[in-house]
């Protein structure tokens, strides 16, 4: 009798501490994120589409998620034609991104650490690029709209860190006004299904 009285108890207790959290699937047509790269010269913006992506949320707070980046989407959008063309194969090369090699690039949340205003984080995760991992920290917005989770956020990259050289000084001495900048900016919309 002693057990089944205990068994009600333990039900309750194992169901309450049991953190559920829910996933939702990234719509990577109505998703987006843009790039930003500066050189001394100016600078260069284009997008790049997403592969997949998910979200966890528990009770409209992020807990964690990824995105998968489709690296061989690259594009430019300040250039038209033969300029944006030969910028963007650029890009796709060795000298670069190395598409072929490595044809995406994924992003994972490991903390996602509530901010004062309701909706802001800060995001602490790991982004890898042609197979190297690095942590990365960005504050980010997410609102729950009907059912629908909105993430944004502006990512800063070390392109450094990924092995990419070309037209960097931290890798060439005497580059001058042929220098790219290392730091290259990453402006991410999701939207879940």
């Amino acid at each position: 009798m002693k057990k089944l009285f205990f068994l009600p108890i333990l039900a309750f207790v194992v169901f309450a501490f049991t953190h559920v959290s829910n996933t939702y699937y990234v719509d990577t047509t109505a998703s987006n994120i843009v790039w930003i790269g500066e050189k001394v010269t100016g600078k260069h913006t284009g997008n790049v589409k997403l592969k997949s992506g998910t979200l966890q949320m528990d009770n409209d707070k992020l807990v964690g998620g990824s995105f998968e980046i489709d690296m061989t989407t690259i594009s430019c959008t300040d250039l038209e034609g033969g300029m944006a063309d030969k910028l963007v194969s650029h890009l796709k090369s060795e000298d670069f991104f190395g598409v072929d090699k490595y044809p995406t690039a994924l992003f994972t949340i490991t903390r996602a650490i509530p901010q004062d205003t309701k909706g802001n984080y800060k995001i602490i995760g790991n982004l890898t690029i042609k197979e190297i991992t690095n942590p990365i920290v960005f504050k980010a917005n997410v609102a729950n709209n009907g059912g629908k989770i909105s993430a944004t956020g502006d990512i800063v990259v070390d392109r450094s860190l990924y092995n990419v050289r070309f037209g960097s000084g931290s890798f060439f001495d005497n580059l001058g006004d042929k220098t790219i900048y290392d730091e290259f900016m990453l402006k991410v919309s999701l939207v879940t299904k």
